[in-house]
């Protein structure tokens, strides 16, 4: 009888609702914690099981997951992933970044809140070699921090500028943000990096100029360096062995992929072996830590994929029950049209920064706004799409009370400096991210200028 009661009431079931419950139950999934990737594949077969009882999908609908899985496996565009995460992994433990931030910040002792442009400028470089948020800042605040805070710095200034810097590494290529971004967004992984470089440039010279400019008018904020806070400057001779490494680095990576010479796959190849070659000729490749390096970046790419795979799955059941033809006319009915988009979309992503991980939004929320977005904004606004949703999230992972840089400086930050130091540290930076991020919105061009040059 029960049984039979079930069957009754899936009968009568209304598949309707599938399409609203099943994103009901992935925003419960994404607060509650639990593993993002279980939680998108449970919620798939259970509402696949669901929508094949009540007749809203056929099962031979599900017999496309495994050639989107195979697709997935063969894709390689993301094989640049594990590449780049070595080489941002390699070059963190081979005490490049330390050196780099003891060399500029000697060298810019002589000038008010040198020590303070030291940072964003050493911030910008690691971005370009790393591109890893959480190493970066943590990296800049265990070595930089007690330096500034010993020097006299005020601690929101300090705690600001680290936090800052360290998340240039979302916008400025070459970016594993990015190149997630492209691939989810079908877009040259290698014109977003050009698209994203005249962004990242303004953003890194925004948070310059405040220091310059807060530095000037409030000098107790940012002292002078004292002889006693930092050492003699170094010599032309003794920076240029600090820079050049990192820097050409840089150079082989970018312009290989610039100068159509490589792929970003192939470049980030490129770019795991320079970092290998730069670790042994500073002495710091051994087999303990080349052991760590390659477990890191397993444990990275294995969450990517596993990800990856959950919202593959979800996203075909989700379309299978109707919810992406309703997410569509939701976003396409908006008031305002394409600001109209722009606005939900924009704020959407920003608020989800707060809580989940940016692979999270790229494979779970990028897949429901792209029809959209290619109907309202057109298929040739995708690339200006791409880099305004980068520089969006980093704006989100420095904002309090929840972002993500400002949780791993905390991690690292002395006990005497509080967290509402941090807190309103980040805010003039965040200021300068959406001052940015809204040129990015008016003036198209900064964006779309050097790809098409470049292309031509």
């Amino acid at each position: 009888m029960e049984l039979e009661a079930f069957g009754y009431v899936i009968t009568f079931f209304p598949g309707e609702v599938l399409g609203p419950a099943m994103f009901i139950a992935l925003v419960l999934a994404l607060l509650s914690g639990y593993p993002v990737a279980f939680g998108l594949g449970g919620i798939s077969v259970l509402f696949a099981l669901l929508g094949m009882a009540v007749g809203v999908i056929e099962p031979q609908f599900l017999t496309a997951l495994p050639q989107r899985i195979f697709g997935i496996m063969s894709n390689f565009t993301l094989l640049a992933i594990p590449a780049f995460v070595f080489m941002g992994a390699m070059l963190e433990r081979s005490g490049i970044a330390e050196r780099l931030l003891v060399a500029m910040g000697q060298l810019l002792r002589g000038v008010r809140g040198g020590l303070a442009l030291a940072v964003v400028l050493v911030g910008a470089l690691l971005a370009a070699t790393t591109g890893v948020v959480a190493a970066t800042v943590t990296t800049m605040g265990l070595i930089s921090l007690p330096v500034m805070l010993r020097a006299g710095y005020d601690r929101s200034l300090a705690t600001g500028v680290i936090a800052a810097s360290g998340t240039l590494g979302q916008i400025i290529p070459p970016s594993i943000v990015l190149v997630v971004l492209g691939d989810q967004l079908g877009v040259s992984v290698g014109d977003l990096f050009l698209g994203a470089l005249i962004p990242g440039v303004l953003m890194t010279a925004g948070f310059a100029l405040y220091v310059l400019v807060i530095s000037s008018l409030k000098p107790e904020l940012a002292p002078a360096l004292t002889a006693e806070a930092g050492s003699s400057q170094p010599s032309g001779g003794a920076l240029l062995k600090v820079l050049l490494p990192p820097l050409g680095l840089i150079l082989l990576v970018l312009g290989s992929i610039f100068f159509g010479l490589a792929t970003p796959t192939e470049a980030g190849a490129i770019g795991a072996i320079g970092a290998m070659a730069l670790a042994a000729l500073e002495g710091g490749l051994n087999r303990r830590g080349l052991n760590q390096v390659c477990d890191d970046t397993l444990r990275t790419t294995a969450m990517v994929m596993a990800i990856l795979l959950g919202s593959t799955a979800f996203s075909l059941v989700f379309r299978g029950v109707g919810g992406d033809q309703l997410i569509s006319d939701l976003l396409l009915n908006l008031p305002g049209g394409k600001a109209g988009f722009l606005l939900v979309s924009m704020a959407v992503i920003f608020a989800l920064g707060f809580f989940i991980d940016f692979f999270e939004i790229a494979f779970i929320v990028l897949p429901l706004l792209l029809p959209s977005a290619r109907q309202l904004l057109g298929p040739e606004a995708l690339l200006w799409f791409g880099v305004l949703i980068g520089a969006n999230l980093q704006t989100s992972f420095l904002s309090p009370p929840f972002g993500f840089a400002l949780f791993f400086l905390r991690g690292v930050a002395p006990e005497e400096v509080s967290t509402q130091s941090i807190y309103r540290g980040a805010w003039p930076f965040i200021g300068v991210q959406l001052a940015v991020l809204l040129l990015i919105v008016c003036f198209p061009p900064l964006v779309n200028w050097l790809p098409s040059m470049l292309r031509v």
